[in-house]
């Protein structure tokens, strides 16, 4: 019977404040922050882009970042003329 209890308890307080309510929720982790747009140029690879985007930090963590931001993970290979939504901070 408690457990029941705090099962209806747990289901009506998700309900009351929803689930983006709870620390490291994924609504919270998949909004961008904000992001500029470029044009891939012919030649250009996302390490390029990256260490040009964001010359101070490391550009393994910036390529994952883009990667992240345009929904690259499945083939992250970039072609001329394609539009990338990069992070500005």
């Amino acid at each position: 019977m408690i457990g029941f209890a705090a099962t209806v308890t747990l289901v009506l307080l998700w309900l009351t404040v929803g689930p983006g309510a709870f620390a490291g929720s994924r609504e919270d982790s998949e909004k961008p922050g904000p992001t500029r747009t470029v044009v891939v140029e012919p030649g250009e690879t996302l390490w390029d882009i990256a260490s040009a985007a964001d010359p101070d930090n490391d550009p393994r963590v910036v390529v994952q970042r883009i990667i992240d931001l345009n929904g690259l993970s499945g083939d992250p290979t970039v072609h001329p003329g394609q539009e990338l939504h990069l992070p500005t901070s």
